[in-house]
């Protein structure tokens, strides 16, 4: 049998590596970023052509390379972070495999322009496909200027899945957002088809927070800070009433290096538990700080995912910490008697005696019997603002069994009355559903409805007990109404009498530049106020009375999750959208004729079982599992 096993050449391993370390045009961004913070820049420059398709080019002041160093740097496995395998376990620095240079190379055209600081001339480097044309000495500015050109161009079917620009711009944005967030030391510019979009300086981690996701964040956040011997903890996290429905802000670093951690997030979530709702996450901004040596952070290429040798422990110091400063943060509010019409709380003197408004009887006796309180009333004896009443019964056994007569009748009355109740309601109702229900599963309800928490709709089924969460349902009748209403073309405008102000960051306002003809098809009017602020002028009748802020915020955080065509599916992200912000929600107490229009409009849509999403609306308990029970 002949020989089967071939060495690869390097231009297909370093292909193969690319697809592991060089997704799309933001892992390009995030690997030159940290190999420039790896070189000690404090100042780094990002400048995109078409969302990185054509150009993304980053340039910092750092070290810089020598010729050698330059040229030797595109290849694999080539490092000046660790020496040995012993240095993967006490790493200070980002990158370490000598890996992405090395992929960026075989999958797109490089210009690469460095000197060393106090070189009097530098290099240039011109690669293309891993293949080194030329190597020439140039003068250039002290650090390194790397320009990436025409990525995935030897790779036509990896570049054919690049998303539309706006898609890739808004993951570059959110990268940008994970750089900027761990290197608050850094001056961070970035610019985009000669539009600035970022220009942030160095500042603390709360003013950082502040520049990227706008400075009306910074009030909703409070300190989480706790240092032992396994862990320092620092960072912020967002008050329980400023918790978001979707698209909550959640960093996660340790030591200067973003994280991917369920573990821990789910630490911080568990926090929140009673505070806030099902559908609602908080923010929160976490830095750890652990020895580098109780980590191992290779093994994933992105190197998001790491592996903590103190995880269990690490667990239940950051509950601590962030249930600490939730207890010291969201206490209630103190009373504050220095108040005009403040009442008048009395000091007590230990030796000047207890003075009072009242004038005691010195004959009244507690103790007394029924007779002698009588007597004594009759003596004419009185305690002011009390009236002993003289007719007390002291047949307590009688006055027991009169009452446990009476309310048993009542609790006859009160049950006969709502069985029939019951019975006429079912004979009125049945009919109006099985009518409704013609052709439809044979598990829809069958008699009226009762709530159970605020929250599930309860009514009798053909089958047993059906169980309807009444926030989808609603989404679900509404994103029906309102797909209605587009295929009809019939959303009204409704001017706005008091203009809303929206806030967004910059991913988000990129986004809402690209959506904006879309929604002015339905009735949204907005205005720039500049720097990533919009004023909305008008909104869709429908939507009358939600704000609009959220409305707008959830329509670009579906549009950005989804990553779809917009042309296509537009209409039904924003439907979706929509339907969330309007439905009621969980929590509100609902009238029963509110139910059993609820009920019989979700059985009147094609699709009543599941939401837009996919999520469940009900779930029916069989008679039998009832049967069971008893």
């Amino acid at each position: 049998m002949s020989d089967i096993i071939r060495l690869l050449p390097d231009s297909v391993a370093n292909q193969i590596a690319a697809g592991e370390v060089i997704q799309r045009p933001a892992s390009v961004i995030k690997e030159l970023v940290e190999n420039s913070i790896d070189a000690g820049a404090d100042n780094i420059t990002i400048v995109l052509k078409d969302a990185g398709r054509t150009l993304i080019q980053v340039i910092d002041n750092g070290s810089g390379m020598s010729d050698t160093d330059a040229r030797l740097a595109f290849e694999r496995h080539a490092t000046s972070k660790i020496k040995s395998a012993d240095d993967l376990f006490t790493l200070r620095t980002m990158g370490f495999r000598g890996e992405a240079l090395a992929s960026i190379a075989a999958i797109a055209q490089l210009d690469v322009r460095t000197m060393l600081h106090g070189a009097s001339i530098g290099t240039r480097l011109i690669i293309n496909g891993s293949k080194v044309e030329s190597q020439n000495p140039e003068a250039a500015a002290p650090g390194t200027n790397i320009m990436v050109k025409n990525i995935f161009y030897n790779v036509p079917a990896r570049r054919k899945f690049l998303k539309k620009d706006s898609v890739e711009l808004s993951n570059i944005l959110r990268e940008f957002e994970r750089l900027a967030l761990v290197n608050i030391n850094t001056d961070l510019s970035l610019i985009h088809n000669d539009t600035t979009l970022h220009a942030l300086r160095r500042a603390s981690f709360k003013q950082r927070i502040g520049d990227l996701f706008g400075k009306g964040i910074e009030k909703q956040l409070i300190p989480v800070e706790t240092e032992t011997s396994i862990v320092r903890t620092s960072g912020f996290i967002s008050l329980p009433e400023n918790a978001r429905k979707r698209n909550a802000l959640q960093y996660l670093m340790v030591n200067g290096r973003n994280m991917l951690h369920p573990y821990f997030r789910k630490a911080i979530l568990q926090c929140y538990d009673r505070l806030i709702s099902p559908e609602e996450q908080p923010n929160f901004f976490i830095n750890l700080e652990v020895d580098p040596e109780t980590i191992d952070v290779n093994i994933h290429p992105t190197k998001n995912e790491i592996k903590f040798e103190n995880e269990q422990a690490i667990w239940q110091i950051l509950t601590a910490a962030v249930k600490d400063s939730l207890g010291r943060f969201n206490a209630a509010p103190a009373i504050d008697f220095d108040v005009e019409d403040a009442p008048d709380i009395p000091v007590f003197s230990p030796t000047g005696g207890i003075m009072l408004n009242e004038e005691l009887d010195p004959t009244y006796d507690p103790f007394a019997t029924a007779d002698s309180s009588k007597k004594s009333n009759q003596g004419g004896g009185t305690l002011r603002g009390s009236r002993i009443n003289g007719n007390i019964p002291t047949d307590w056994e009688k006055l027991y069994d009169d009452f446990s007569r009476k309310r048993d009748e009542a609790m006859d009355e009160v049950v006969g009355s709502r069985i029939n109740d019951t019975v006429t309601q079912s004979d009125q109702f049945i009919p109006a559903f099985e009518s409704l229900t013609d052709g439809v599963d044979d598990t829809l309800p069958a008699t009226s409805t009762m709530q159970l928490k605020n929250t599930y709709i309860l009514t009798p089924s053909r089958k047993g007990l059906m169980i309807i969460d009444q926030y989808r349902a609603h989404v679900r009748i509404l994103y029906d109404r309102y797909m209605a209403m587009i295929d009809e073309k019939s959303f009204v405008a409704q001017q706005v009498m008091f203009p809303e102000m929206v806030q967004l960051s910059a991913s988000q306002n990129v986004t809402l530049e690209t959506i904006l003809p879309y929604l002015e098809k339905l009735g949204f009017t907005l205005s720039p106020l500049g720097d990533n602020s919009w004023s909305i002028l008008s909104m869709p009748t429908v939507v009358s009375g939600k704000g609009g802020s959220e409305i707008i915020s959830g329509i670009i955080n579906t549009v950005e999750e989804t990553g779809e065509d917009i042309a296509s599916s537009l209409y039904r992200q924003v439907s979706l959208s929509m339907a969330r912000s309007n439905a009621i929600n969980r929590g509100r107490t609902l009238t029963s004729a509110e139910m059993e229009n609820l009920v019989s409009d979700l059985f009147k849509s094609s699709s009543p079982a599941r939401t837009p999403e996919g999520k469940q609306i009900f779930s029916v308990i069989d008679i039998e599992n009832i049967n069971s029970l008893f």
